[in-house]
C-alpha cells in the first residue's frame, strides 16, 4: 500500500511539474531579418548567431522562456514596415531585433517608435537610424566612426593620397558611410578625385570603371554590400584596374569570396568582429560552440545577431524579468554599460542609443578573410 501511495505521489508530482512547464510564461521577441532576397546571407548568418545565443540563454533569470519570432523582410523596406507592424499588433512582442540594413531599419523604426516598442538593431550603422528616437538603439558602431577608421587606414597604412568613391545611391547605408569616409579622408589631407553613383540592380559597371581608370586614384572606396562589391571587382579587374578596393562592414559575407573569386583578393574593409581577436569570455565560448555546431567560424553578422539577443535578454532581466514592460526594457537597453558581448565590450549611449565600441579591419587574402587590426573609439 505504501509503495502504491509513493508511486501515486511521484506521478502526481510529475504531472504538476509538466503542467508548470507547459504553462511557463513566454516573453515574445520579434526578429526582422532578410532570410531571402539580395542580402539574405546577412540575415541567415545573424539568425545562426541568435539561435546559438538562445541555446545558451533560453530563459530570463526568473524562469520565463524567451521566444524569438522571426519574420523575413526579404531585404525590402515595405516588407520591413509590414513585419514590424505585424509583430506589434498580432504577436504582441515586448521588443524587436532588426533590421539588418540601415534602409530597412529606417522603414521599420517609426512604427516601433510610435508604439513605444524598443527596437534593437544588430547592424544598421547609419546615424539617422537612432536620430531623435527614444525607442531605437543598436549594438553596432555608427558610420561616422566606421568611415573615419577606414579613412585613417587608407591614408596612414595604405598610403593612399587620392580616392574615387562608389556610392550605391538607393541605399542609405552606402550614402551615409561614403560621406563619412570622404569627410575624414579630406580632413587627413587626402583628395577625392571623383564620385561614381550606381543602383542595387545594376549589373554593368563599365561606365564607372572607364571614369575611374581615367582618374587613376590610389584606392577605390565602395561602401556597399557583398554582391555589388564582388560584381564590381570582377569587372574592374577585367578592365585592368589594380587599385585596392576598400569597403565597410557590408562587404563581409562568404558570398563576397564565392562570387568575386580572385578578383576580390586584397579587398579591405572595416567591420565589427574577427573570431581570432575574441576578447571576452563570452566571445571565446561563442566561437567554440559556433564552430562545433556549424563547422565554420562565425562572421560579424552572426556575432552581432548574438549580441543583439544577449543585450536584449540582459535588459529584460534588469527590467524585471517576467514582469518586464517595453518601457522598462527600453530603459535598460539604453543603459547597457560595459556589457561583455561576443563582439567585445558594449556600452550604449543612453541619450543617442548608439553603441560605443571598437572596430576591426579585415581583408581578403588567399581566398579567405584575415584579421588586420582592431581600432578603439
Amino acid at each position: 500500500m505504501k509503495r502504491l501511495l509513493s508511486s501515486f505521489v511521484a506521478v502526481l508530482v510529475g504531472l504538476v511539474f509538466l503542467a508548470n512547464a507547459s504553462f511557463a510564461k513566454e516573453i515574445k521577441v520579434g526578429v526582422v531579418w532578410p532570410m531571402t532576397g539580395l542580402i539574405a546571407a546577412f540575415g541567415q548568418s545573424a539568425w545562426k548567431g541568435l539561435k546559438l545565443a538562445e541555446s545558451l540563454q533560453p530563459k530570463t533569470k526568473d524562469g520565463c522562456v524567451i521566444h524569438p519570432i522571426l519574420l523575413d523582410n526579404k531585404g525590402d523596406k515595405v516588407e520591413t514596415a509590414n513585419a514590424v507592424s505585424k509583430l506589434i499588433t498580432d504577436n504582441h512582442v515586448v521588443a524587436i531585433i532588426g533590421a539588418i540594413a540601415s534602409s530597412n531599419t529606417l522603414a521599420g523604426a517609426p512604427i516601433a517608435e510610435k508604439n513605444k516598442i524598443p527596437m534593437l538593431t544588430s547592424s544598421a550603422t547609419n546615424p539617422l537610424v537612432t536620430k531623435d528616437k527614444k525607442y531605437i538603439s543598436r549594438v553596432c558602431f555608427i558610420d561616422p566612426f566606421q568611415g573615419t577608421v577606414g579613412a585613417k587606414y587608407a591614408y596612414n597604412n595604405l598610403h593612399a593620397k587620392t580616392a574615387v568613391v562608389m556610392i550605391e545611391k538607393d541605399q542609405d547605408y552606402s550614402v551615409g558611410l561614403a560621406h563619412s569616409f570622404m569627410k575624414a579622408f579630406k580632413k587627413l589631407g587626402g583628395k577625392i578625385l571623383g564620385v561614381e553613383f550606381f543602383q542595387s540592380t545594376d549589373q554593368d559597371y563599365s561606365a564607372q570603371i572607364a571614369d575611374i581608370k581615367s582618374k587613376n586614384p590610389d584606392i577605390i572606396y565602395m561602401p556597399s554590400y557583398y554582391q555589388e562589391i564582388s560584381l564590381f571587382a570582377r569587372q574592374a579587374r577585367q578592365y585592368g584596374l589594380k587599385q585596392t578596393i576598400m569597403a565597410g562592414d557590408g562587404a563581409e559575407a562568404d558570398a563576397l569570396i564565392k562570387i568575386g573569386g580572385k578578383a576580390v583578393e586584397g579587398v579591405t574593409f572595416t567591420t565589427h568582429y574577427d573570431p581570432h581577436a575574441a576578447a571576452t569570455p563570452l566571445s571565446k565560448k561563442f566561437l567554440k560552440l559556433f564552430k562545433e555546431k556549424y563547422k565554420e567560424d562565425p562572421d560579424a553578422m552572426a556575432a552581432l545577431g548574438a549580441d543583439a539577443y544577449f543585450v536584449l535578454v540582459n535588459a529584460i532581466d534588469n527590467a524585471g524579468g517576467c514582469k518586464a514592460t517595453p518601457d522598462k526594457i527600453n530603459y535598460q537597453i539604453r543603459h547597457t554599460k560595459k556589457f561583455e558581448g561576443v563582439t567585445g565590450v558594449i556600452t550604449i549611449d543612453p541619450k543617442a542609443g548608439n553603441a560605443i565600441k571598437s572596430a576591426v579591419i579585415r581583408k581578403v587574402e588567399g581566398g579567405k578573410f584575415v584579421y588586420v587590426t582592431t581600432v578603439n573609439p
